[in-house]
């Protein structure tokens, strides 16, 4: 009898444990599209929300051709949408001068996808990143600079 007690006990036990070894689900990811074509990124970067474990996947940024002038719709899961977002990018005016600008920063389930436009018809995009915020932001010790940590990135690569 008592082996019989104790056989019930050792199996709970083991679908405890399996329960709670379930894997976490996979990162979110971004879908960037243009004209017809859209390309889906994992993220480059992607930290836990103290961004105390991070990890970091060069093979993660996607190529998409992106004609001179053509917009690029930037379409973020629930997961970022939940928090402040924005997309950075990177662009050559018909010169092959380079640019850098940003998107405003998005408030927390403001929006789930953003048009990014530049304002050239023969612009050419370079790059473009959706950036989630971390933590609140932080004065930096030694420069007093407010600093907004990002804790996930997912990089386009125009081509």
């Amino acid at each position: 009898m008592p082996r019989r007690l104790l056989a019930v006990p050792v199996a709970a036990l083991l679908l405890l444990a399996g329960c709670g070894s379930e894997d976490p689900p996979p990162p979110p990811q971004v879908t960037f599209t243009a004209g017809a074509a859209s390309a889906v990124a994992r993220p480059a970067q992607y930290c836990d929300v103290e961004l105390t474990q991070c990890l970091t996947d060069a093979a993660a940024p996607v190529r998409l051709a992106v004609p001179p002038g053509t917009p690029v719709q930037v379409t973020v899961p629930p997961e970022i949408a939940q928090t402040p977002w924005q997309v950075v990018f990177s662009y050559a005016d018909a010169a092959g001068t380079p640019a850098d600008e940003r998107s405003p920063v998005f408030a927390p389930d403001a929006r789930s996808d953003w048009t990014l436009e530049l304002g050239a018809p023969d612009s050419r995009l370079l790059t473009a990143e959706v950036q989630q915020y971390g933590p609140p932001p932080q004065p930096n010790p030694q420069t007093g600079e407010m600093e907004f940590p990002i804790r996930a990135s997912w990089v386009l690569n125009a081509g």
